[in-house]
């Protein structure tokens, strides 16, 4: 399971030119799913990310999370994060889960990062969506659960 977070200002994501989630400073979490991916990839990465020290303390430094902090998070479905680009123009999706599996491990994430007391909002699974975002720093960060990267 692969996530891109980035620290916002704020976030919004819309399908059909409606809001249907929105954030105030908080965290951007773009997330894909990967073939063989399960419930302990996701916990890994609920953790991870709700503890993630990139918010400012009283001195500047990136010394506090979202769970310290009490910041907002904002989850959407993105299954390009496991593109392959290395050969040709075109990219591969091979190593990317299945729409059903994947949608499965998605709604488990919202639901383990809603069990943490965070307020938490999401994309729509399969949607076209545009998402909108005031990147704060800017801090963008890469997390894999198979620790790739």
């Amino acid at each position: 399971m692969r996530a891109v977070i980035q620290r916002v200002k704020e976030a919004k994501v819309s399908v059909d030119n409606t809001i249907i989630g929105k954030i105030n400073t908080g965290l951007l979490v773009f997330l894909g799913v990967g073939e063989g991916d399960n419930k302990e990839d996701v916990d890994y990465l609920v953790k991870k990310i709700i503890n993630l020290r990139v918010f400012e303390d009283v001195d500047g430094k990136m010394n506090l999370s979202a769970k310290d902090t009490n910041k907002e998070l904002l989850v959407v479905s993105q299954f390009t994060l496991y593109g392959d680009c290395r050969q040709g123009r075109r990219p591969s999706f091979f190593t990317a889960a299945s729409p059903k599996q994947a949608k499965k491990l998605y709604e488990y994430f919202v639901l383990r990062v809603q069990e943490t007391g965070l307020k938490v909002e999401s994309g729509q699974f399969q949607a076209m969506m545009d998402v909108a975002l005031v990147n704060d720093g800017p801090v963008t960060l890469l997390l894999d659960s198979n620790k790739q990267f």
